[in-house]
Formats: structure tokens, C-alpha cells, sequence
């Protein structure tokens, strides 16, 4: 049995586990709250870089409610963690982020997160349309608030195009590449200029880049039949990916060597979608403060991820916990994490204030990122995932795009591979 087999059939038991106890999550923590009694803590669990650092310390001023932040570096190790909380009925934080993907895959069994509506304000016209719509399950309920949207942009090292003959201007650079050709061109010339060096991080960014801007149906069917061996968008997303393979570092995305590649210099670009500003920034540190810049991403836009807030039906402070929820994701809050760490606002009101429009991120030059990404967003349009995006993007997709970047495959045995592993981990 191959590993990846192996852990496509652990994945599917936990996901049935899930669905055989999803009675389980009613029983909540072991401490059950007296009627109406105020917690003495919420937990708030997240992946990446939310930006709530300052928000949580703001809360707990207000309300009194301490705020434990547990936040997973990589969304890869933080899906399995949930499966195992909603599996188990416990360990889970009390405001869960879930992530686009995981989203759509958790709307199959919706009893283990509670409805929101009904605590909250109504809030149905406060957010991007579609956002708002994508946080209900089937049956209605509304399983998340929204959080942000994953406006595209590519992040490069202005120091490193300098030193490569290139130029730095963040208009001019993105005036290098309007489309893909154009970038794998501007890649050579790194390298030529470089003396050899990569100019991005890895082919997975490039493919998870141009795979969010087709549109319409990626690895699934309005149906939810998995189509990734014939989807127009995904073989696109694949050969431009390919295209790459020569001016990449083979670095990929959240692994250790793509971690450190930010200080040493080993890659000059990677594709930014506005979440990514904070880890940039995060791993890059103070040393390279004003050296990176943000431009505009070859083929002219998309839509790279986004979450939402919701909470489990395991919690015991489900009042309290939806009222946190709202907090984290009102129109103010969204543009303090977005100055904070870079997720783009889905809040109306977030969306025209002048404050987020006229924001201007000092580690990356100054950039306008406010106006850079806020221009983006009426142009985002909402694709359809479904069940198991997530699962098929990284452990089928990724993995055999990472086996021919590697030289551990030919292109034609990496998509064999892709075809046979998008069956075992779409399946649902």
C-alpha cells in the first residue's frame, strides 16, 4: 500500500468517524456552564495569520473574557486536527476558522457546527454577497461569519531585481508580466541576471496561483462529481505550473526550505494573496523590512482562499462564542487585522473605509496595499470547490506536482498519479 493511499483511508475513517459521532459534539466540554454563566475563557483557534493578536486584547478589555489564541502555522496540519476534534466531540476551540476548502467538506454532516443566525445580529447585508452565501450549509444554517478573501499579487525582493538588472518600480515590474509567458520570461532574465538564481519559490504557488483565476468548476462538478481529469481549468492551472519548472527553487510552499528561503534570498518572488502579506513578513523578518514590494499577478486577477469563523456545536459558550465571532469580523475589526497581517476585508463597510483604502504596508515598501487589493475585489468571482477541494488540491494535485519538480517523475507519470489520487481523495 503506497503512503498516499494510506493516508487517504485514514483521512476517509476519520472523516466517517466524524459522521458516526456527530452526536457526540452536542456533549461539549467536560465543565458544563451553569444557565447564562459568563466563561471565564474562549478559545479562538486559527491557522496562518489572522491578525487578531491586538483585537483578542481589545476584547478581553471589554468583556472582561479571556482569550486563548492557538494558531496552527500550516493549513495541512490543521484540518487533521479538526477532524480529530469533531471525531472525538472535544478539544475543539470555542471560534473555529475554516478555511474555504475545509469549509465545503465539513457542510456534509452541519450538526457539528452551531447556527449562527440566531445569535447574532443580521448581518445578511453587511458582506460580499457570495461570501456571505458560501458560510451556509445545505441545510440552511449559517455555519460561518466571514472572515476575508484571498485577492491575488505577487510579493518579489527589490533588491534581488536590482542586483539581477531588473527593474523595481512595483508598475514597472508588473508591466513585465501581463500574462504567464511574459513571467517565465522575466524568470529567465532573473536567472541570467542572477547568475543562475530561481525567481520563484515553487511550481505548487504558480499552479495554486493560475488555478484560482479560471473560474467556474476546478476539480468538482456543480454536481460534485470529481472531474480533474477532464476539467479545463485544472489542465490549465497544470501546464502553466509545468511551464515553471526551470525557474523555480523547488521550495514548497510552508516546508522548512520555504520558510528560511525568505532571509536567504532564494527565491525574489511568490504569489501573494492579501492573507499571505503577514507570513511574508513573518518569515523574511526585520533584516528585509522595506526590501520586498507588491505587484500585480501575471493573467490579471483571482481568488486564492478566504475563510470564515464559525462555532462548534462542542463548545459550551455558544452565545459567547458567536458574539466573539461577530467581534473578529465586524467592519472595524477587519481592517485592524488587515493592517495587521494583510487578510482583505469582506465587510462592506470595511471595503470603503478610508482608513483600509488609503493603508499603505511599511514592511513592503509602502506598497498601497489597500488600494492594490481593494480595486481586485469586485472582480472576484465565487468557484465551486466542492466537498473535498482541499484534500484533492494538496495530496493529489500538489504531490504530483512536486514528484515531476523533484525529478521523481515525468510530467505524463505525475498526472497519472494526479488522475489516480484526485479519485481517492475526492472521494466522499
Amino acid at each position: 500500500m503506497s503512503l498516499t493511499t494510506r493516508r487517504s483511508r485514514l483521512a476517509a475513517s476519520a472523516l466517517a468517524a466524524i459522521t458516526a459521532v456527530g452526536g457526540l459534539a452536542a456533549c461539549g466540554n467536560d465543565d458544563e456552564p451553569a444557565a447564562g454563566e459568563k466563561p471565564s475563557k474562549l478559545i479562538v483557534e486559527t491557522f496562518g495569520e489572522f491578525g487578531y493578536e491586538e483585537l483578542i486584547k481589545q476584547y478581553e478589555k471589554d468583556t472582561g473574557i479571556k482569550i486563548e489564541l492557538r494558531k496552527t502555522a500550516q493549513l495541512g496540519e490543521y484540518r487533521p486536527k479538526l477532524v480529530r476534534y469533531l471525531a472525538t466531540g472535544k478539544g475543539a476551540g470555542d471560534v473555529v476558522a475554516l478555511e474555504e476548502g475545509i469549509l465545503n467538506e465539513f457542510k456534509s454532516n452541519p450538526r457539528n457546527w452551531v447556527d449562527l443566525a440566531p445569535l447574532v445580529d443580521d448581518l445578511s447585508e453587511d458582506y460580499l454577497p457570495w461570501k456571505w452565501e458560501l458560510g451556509k450549509a445545505p441545510d440552511g444554517r449559517l455555519m460561518g461569519l466571514p472572515t476575508d478573501v484571498g485577492s491575488l499579487a505577487v510579493c518579489y525582493r527589490k533588491d534581488l531585481f536590482e542586483a539581477a538588472g531588473l527593474p523595481t518600480e512595483r508598475d514597472e515590474v508588473s508591466a513585465l508580466w501581463p500574462d504567464w509567458e511574459s513571467f517565465l520570461e522575466t524568470g529567465r532574465a532573473y536567472q541570467e541576471g542572477s547568475g543562475g538564481k530561481a525567481l520563484i519559490d515553487s511550481i505548487t504557488a504558480v499552479s495554486d496561483a493560475s488555478l484560482f483565476q479560471q473560474g467556474d468548476d476546478l476539480f468538482y462538478d456543480k454536481e460534485n462529481n470529481i472531474i480533474a481529469d477532464t476539467s479545463p481549468a485544472v489542465k490549465a492551472a497544470w501546464d502553466t505550473a509545468i511551464s515553471m519548472v526551470d525557474i523555480s527553487a523547488k521550495a514548497a510552499t510552508w516546508s522548512p526550505e520555504w520558510s528560511a528561503g525568505f532571509k536567504q534570498g532564494s527565491f525574489a518572488a511568490t504569489f501573494c494573496p492579501s492573507w499571505m502579506l503577514g507570513i511574508v513578513a513573518e518569515n523574511s523578518g526585520e533584516a528585509n523590512k522595506g526590501k520586498w514590494d507588491v505587484a500585480a499577478v501575471p493573467g490579471g486577477g483571482g481568488n486564492w482562499g478566504g475563510s470564515w469563523l464559525a462555532v462548534p456545536e462542542q463548545s459550551s459558550y455558544h452565545e459567547e462564542a458567536a458574539k466573539l465571532a461577530e467581534f473578529l469580523t465586524n467592519g472595524t475589526s477587519q481592517v485592524e487585522a488587515f493592517k495587521a497581517k494583510g487578510p482583505l476585508p469582506t465587510h462592506l463597510e470595511a471595503l470603503q473605509d478610508e482608513t483600509f483604502l488609503s493603508y499603505t504596508n511599511e514592511y513592503f515598501s509602502d506598497a498601497p496595499t489597500g488600494k492594490i487589493f481593494g480595486e481586485s475585489v469586485s472582480k472576484i468571482e465565487p468557484i465551486h470547490l466542492g466537498p473535498k477541494h482541499q484534500a484533492v488540491k494538496e495530496n493529489a494535485f500538489g504531490l504530483a506536482l512536486r514528484a515531476f519538480e523533484n525529478g521523481q517523475a515525468s510530467e505524463d507519470e505525475a498526472w497519472q498519479q494526479f488522475i489516480k489520487d484526485a479519485q481517492i481523495q475526492g472521494a466522499f
